[in-house]
Parts: C-alpha cells; structure tokens; sequence
C-alpha cells in the first residue's frame, strides 16, 4: 500500500466525526455498545409476568451463595475489627465499651444476612450488605468494607431492574404500579361494580282520552 493512499485514509479516518477525549474513548473500550437488540440473550432471564413477579419474591441461587458467603466473612471481619479498636483503646488508655456494642451489632448483621440469604430475600440482603460494608468502610477499613458495599449495590440493582422489566411487561406507566396479570380463570365472572346503576326503561306516555273514544 503506497504513503498517499495511507494519508488519505487516515484523513477520512479524522473527518469521519469529532475527535474524542481520552475519557470517551476508555469508556468506548470497556463498555461494549448495543449492537441494535443482536445480541443472544440470557435464557436464565426471565421473561413471562408470572416468572417475572417470581424472580422478585425470591432470590436464584446466585445470589443466595453470595449472601451465605458473605454472611461468614462479614461475621470473622466484625469481630477481628472490633478486637482491634478494644486493643487500640486499651493501649491508648481510652473507653472501649462502645466498640464492644459495635461488635455485637456488627454479629448481629451478619446473622440477619445470613437469614435473609437462606430466605432468598434479595432486597433486605443487597440493604443489610450496603449497610454492613458502610459501618466497616467509616471505620477507616476501607479493604473489608468496598466488597459489601459493591454486592449490596449489585443486589438493589438486581432488585430495581426486575422491577422496572415488570412495570414494562405489564404495561404499567411511570409512577404507577405495575398490574397483575390480565388472565382471568375459565368460568370466573367478573366482579360487579357497586357504582353502576341499571338503566330504567322508559316510561310509556299514555293515549289521549279522544282516540281511545273514537277507537271505541
């Protein structure tokens, strides 16, 4: 290939639009774009209302294994976090009774994690994780706190994507809840509505006296 077909190509290569920034262009290579609906798509996913309401009331397993993971894990940081403040205190001459609160608070998360994962209750564990990864992140152990953090978001995402994909399968608008589904049973006849009022027939004016006489 000669030099001026390389400079020409590289110029339509610039015209073809705007230059983009540095941050545009990490963002483009580690997000990969749409590729206009293409794309193969989960078949865990769930698609119908009813396996859709199904996947909010309780958690796959997945995300069951994290929060029996993580319930465990968080328990040993709690207390290994809360011995080090008391050590701390007590070397320093200062009251540790509060971080002995903290250690049983911190237990006691851990225990309802460990609850709400066995449950398969995905909205209370994604809030339980935040909260626990926030309490050790404010201690200034930031590397035992951004995991909880970072799986309880994943969680409450999880939840509120599910949620935004029924409002859409069922048809529901923004701000409204989404409908249950339309199907009805065979046979099951619709409810009456109490504010409906039957329509009186109309009344039948009666005959003038004269033409009943000349009938006569």
């Amino acid at each position: 290939m000669s030099r001026d077909h390389d400079d020409d190509f590289d110029d339509d290569v610039h015209d073809d639009g705007p230059k983009l920034s540095f941050f545009q262009r990490l963002r483009y290579t580690m997000v990969k774009p749409d590729d206009d609906g293409n794309r193969a798509e989960d078949p865990n996913e769930p698609k119908t209302v009813e396996e859709i309401e199904a996947a909010i009331a309780r958690a796959n397993d997945k995300e069951r294994a994290i929060g029996l993971i993580a319930a465990p894990v968080g328990a040993a940081i709690g207390l290994l976090v809360a011995n080090n403040l008391i050590d701390h205190a007590k070397l320093t001459g200062q009251p540790y009774g509060t971080f002995q609160t903290l250690s049983y608070v911190l237990l006691g998360m851990a225990v309802l994690v460990l609850a709400t994962s066995w449950l398969r209750k995905r909205l209370f564990m994604g809030m339980l994780l935040a909260l626990f990864g926030l309490s050790i992140f404010n201690l200034h152990y930031w590397g035992f706190g951004i995991p909880f953090i970072l799986a309880g978001a994943w969680l409450l995402v999880r939840q509120y994507r599910l949620t935004q994909k029924l409002k859409v399968a069922t048809g529901a608008g923004p701000g409204q809840r989404p409908r249950k589904s339309a199907t009805r049973p065979e046979g099951v006849l619709p409810r009456p509505n109490k504010r409906y009022t039957p329509r009186m027939a109309p009344r039948r004016r009666p005959s003038k006296p004269g033409k009943e006489q000349q009938a006569g």
